[in-house]
């Protein structure tokens, strides 16, 4: 979940400015956290408490409303009578990490991704999106190989990963799609030797660069089980207090591990 957030955090700054290349600052003075961040850490803490997404999702988005929500969901996030409007937009895949990181079985990771997914985003493919993650996750924390991680996303969500980054980042656009952007988001960790260089992939493609940042760091963050503590320690100084006693809690309530080095 921090690796997500560390993701979220790193890309904010390209997102309107976007880099076709791996070599850029990971901070700079307009760094920042985004929906990215509030929204994952709104389904660590529905985990926490075993609240519902909806009643979670609303309370963050409320209190933090300037983090850079898609329209859809900053009106369904002020309306008194919220209902899930259809989308497929990635969304649901940047919140979702917590998921794969509490779960203990596969078959609760999809359950769990879909909830959280379907009160806003009850397309198929914006479920599709969320369980991809989550699973993508919660195999790399089980220590599955990336040949095994993609053969299982592969196979479960029938998404194509036999494709090299460098062939997709020069046409690739911003794509705020589960489709165009969860696979590629994939591809970054898989084609990365290490957390940062997962994050620097995603954010290279020079699209919703927060967002697939965001998702790669989620999945790096599992399998490699490192961060590097000054980065570590840039993205914290940029959260607020209550962020990071929740992603605390969590940490030890699920006993997640990682080191940092």
């Amino acid at each position: 979940m921090t690796g997500a957030i560390i993701g979220d955090i790193i890309g904010s700054v390209y997102e309107a400015h976007p880099v076709k290349t791996t070599d850029f600052d990971l901070f700079t003075a307009s760094s920042r956290f985004t929906d990215d961040t509030v929204l994952t850490i709104a389904v660590a803490e529905a985990l926490l408490k075993r609240d519902d997404y909806e009643s979670r999702l609303r309370y963050w988005g409320r209190k933090y409303p300037d983090a850079g929500y898609g329209l859809g969901f900053f009106n369904w996030l002020m309306t008194d009578d919220p209902q899930p409007y259809n989308s497929w937009g990635n969304g649901s895949a940047m919140r979702v990490s917590p998921v794969g990181f509490a779960s203990t079985k596969e078959a609760d990771v999809l359950t769990e991704a879909e909830k959280s997914a379907s009160c806003t985003h009850n397309h198929p493919e914006g479920i599709k999106g969320a369980q991809a993650i989550a699973l993508a996750v919660f195999l790399a924390r089980n220590n599955r190989t990336k040949e095994g991680i993609k053969h299982c996303i592969e196979k479960t969500f029938h998404y194509n990963l036999d494709r090299k980054l460098d062939d997709i980042r020069p046409a690739y656009q911003f794509d705020v799609s589960c489709q165009g952007s969860v696979p590629e988001a994939i591809l970054a960790f898989l084609e990365s030797s290490d957390y940062i260089e997962s994050v620097k992939n995603a954010v290279s493609l020079g699209g919703d660069s927060d967002t697939l940042a965001c998702m790669a760091g989620a999945i790096a963050e599992a399998f490699y089980k490192e961060i590097p503590r000054t980065t570590y320690n840039a993205a914290l100084d940029l959260l607020p207090e209550e962020f990071i006693e929740t992603i605390q809690l969590f940490y030890e309530t699920f006993h997640c591990q990682y080191k940092l080095v």
